[in-house]
């Protein structure tokens, strides 16, 4: 069965698990060849990649999609520093190391670029290749759909998206902003759904209330890490807009203009666009590859 056909139970019935210290996390892997990391952001999880998924298994890959701490079908712990971007990253390594894979390809969405940046400031010799797709980078350009304080307030609006109710009204318009047009089926919602559903909203409090208040600042990370690096960005995103960033993204992480490219949809390009996606990313995988064994 593909991935793309999966309805979520069955989807979930595919997930391996990784007991961290802090909790159960829950990840797809698939394939066989050099591995890709698929990292998802703000609320999905790794359901976000189920189109892509088959795709770069069929192109000669293997593929990890986990679902990180407080998201998809993974554990939601008690508490909320547990939830900081370096525990994010943190967890994250923990899990590549119980599969003893010391090096990857990592595509990073939304929030994802955050634990993304944390792990690169410790262990940036683990990253490969780095593949951006509408992921927080700076503070040009990002537009967050709310931004809370701690408190009753942020929680009250964390408890609607858990009460079955309003989880509706709220996936519909986060979709709305996040789609140029929302052809999703109430099988792939429901990928969405369950999991908020099942009270996944810890993890969103943190961020929304606290990291998405004082976006940290990775300049230093990015300037330093030397990684091949590929975006692949839905050009119509108003919450994490590209062009506000793009000058200083490109110097930073030395990004050719070969490898920029922009994209007929908005933020959850996923979605929309996932076979556009992965012929973009294995095309700069190959050219790398071959481009490797000509100067050898």
């Amino acid at each position: 069965m593909e991935t793309s056909q999966w309805n979520y139970p069955a989807f979930r019935e595919q997930q391996h698990a990784f007991k961290s210290e802090d909790g159960t996390l829950t990840y797809i892997d698939q394939g066989e060849g050099p591995v890709i990391l698929l990292l998802h952001g703000i609320p999905t999880s790794s359901w976000l990649y189920r189109k892509m998924i088959p795709g770069l298994v069929a192109a000669g890959y293997r593929v990890i999609a986990p679902d990180m701490l407080g998201f998809g079908s993974s554990d939601n712990p008690k508490g909320y520093e547990v939830y900081t971007p370096e525990n994010h990253a943190k967890r994250l390594l923990e899990l590549m190391d119980s599969l003893h894979i010391k090096s990857w390809s990592h595509v990073t969405h939304d929030a994802g670029g955050l634990w993304t940046w944390e792990l690169l400031k410790t262990n940036p010799e683990r990253v490969s290749h780095l593949i951006l797709l509408n992921t927080i980078i700076y503070t040009e350009g990002f537009h967050p759909p709310i931004k809370m304080k701690e408190g009753v307030f942020a929680k009250f609006s964390m408890w609607l998206y858990k009460n079955k109710s309003t989880t509706n009204i709220l996936l519909s318009q986060l979709f709305k902003k996040g789609l140029k047009e929302n052809e999703l089926s109430k099988d792939e919602i429901a990928g969405y759904k369950i999991p908020l559903n099942e009270g996944k909203t810890r993890a969103m409090y943190q961020f929304f209330s606290n990291t998405c208040n004082t976006l940290p600042n990775y300049e230093e990370t990015l300037r330093t890490c030397n990684i091949p690096s590929l975006v692949v960005w839905g050009k119509h995103d108003d919450m994490l807009q590209w062009t506000p960033q793009q000058d200083k993204v490109r110097k930073d992480l030395q990004i050719t203009p070969e490898n920029i490219h922009l994209i007929d949809a908005k933020h959850f390009i996923q979605e929309e666009k996932p076979n556009l996606i992965n012929d973009y990313i294995v095309n700069f995988l190959q050219h790398l590859k071959n481009q490797k064994i000509h100067e050898n």
